[in-house]
């Protein structure tokens, strides 16, 4: 039999830890509950630190928006590439099958659609959450929105109140309005106050100064893809994300809307994860495409 010695030189703990001592792999994470870390564990990767997540939630303010018209065809050959599932719980209910067993990030509120006035959201029922058995919830803030500010951030804190009480991890979702600046400071305000009120991961837009961003959020920030871009260019964008301390990508349009979705999350899952430079990234699209 192996003594400590053995075992301790082939874990991954450092001088001195044991098993219940090791650092925890998540940004802000240390402190949790147990339930709470075992979530988190299987959004994030424990041995990168990193995720990423696919995002198919579009369809709760705009339908079936260009690419997810049919979920069965376009999401399902893509979720064995992807550490997690951000999606509504009516498509999860379904159009996912649960014998694929991929943590799901639940979209958990809900409002207007695209035809009217956006951001008038509230949280959906935390007993769906239980019941799916999601990893996270997603809820959405309009900071800057003189209207739906203080609300959606209400949103956020009740949400937070309620994945305490059962451990689940809170994603706070950055909207920008029309009328808001794309810009490190904004970003930087929005993801801030969506960790002082206890989100436990924050989902944002990349720009200009994003390491500033990241050094001012205390726990992890995933990037949103945006609109769809140039294949080239979404893998550029994730390799400066990741580079400025993003912690992951949660990619929706750059993904299945892609001319071949199921070699683009392949690429992003290289860049993200086994640090392959852009190019490198667009020469394994170019090769399993």
């Amino acid at each position: 039999m192996a003594d400590l010695d053995d075992l301790r030189e082939g874990s991954n703990f450092g001088l001195g830890e044991t098993a219940g001592e090791q650092s925890f792999h998540v940004k802000g994470a240390a402190n949790l509950s147990w339930g709470m870390k075992d979530r988190l564990s299987r959004i994030f990767n424990p041995k990168t630190g990193k995720t990423v997540m696919l995002a198919f939630d579009h369809g709760f303010i705009m339908g079936p928006a260009s690419g997810l018209e049919r979920i069965d065809l376009t999401i399902l050959p893509l979720i064995e590439y992807a550490d997690c599932l951000m999606c509504t719980r009516g498509i999860l209910q379904t159009m996912i099958p649960p014998t694929y067993n991929k943590p799901i990030c639940l979209r958990s509120d809900a409002g207007t659609s695209i035809l009217t006035e956006l951001n008038n959201n509230v949280i959906i029922d935390i007993e769906d959450a239980v019941r799916m058995n999601v990893s996270a919830m997603a809820v959405m803030l309009a900071i800057g929105d003189e209207k739906y500010e203080a609300k959606t951030i209400a949103n956020l804190y009740k949400a937070v109140d309620k994945g305490t009480r059962y451990g689940i991890p809170v994603m706070g979702v950055t909207a920008v309005g029309k009328d808001m600046a794309r810009d490190a400071r904004y970003f930087g305000l929005a993801s801030r106050i969506c960790a002082e009120n206890g989100a436990n991961i924050v989902k944002t837009y990349y720009c200009d100064g994003f390491e500033k961003v990241v050094a001012a959020t205390p726990v992890p920030v995933v990037i949103a893809g945006g609109k769809k871009l140039p294949e080239k260019e979404a893998l550029e964008l994730c390799y400066k994300a990741i580079n400025d301390g993003a912690a992951g990508v949660d990619m929706g349009r750059n993904v299945f809307q892609s001319e071949s979705p199921a070699a683009m999350i392949q690429a992003v899952n290289g860049v993200v994860h086994d640090k392959l430079t852009p190019q490198q990234g667009l020469e394994l699209f170019q090769d399993l495409k």
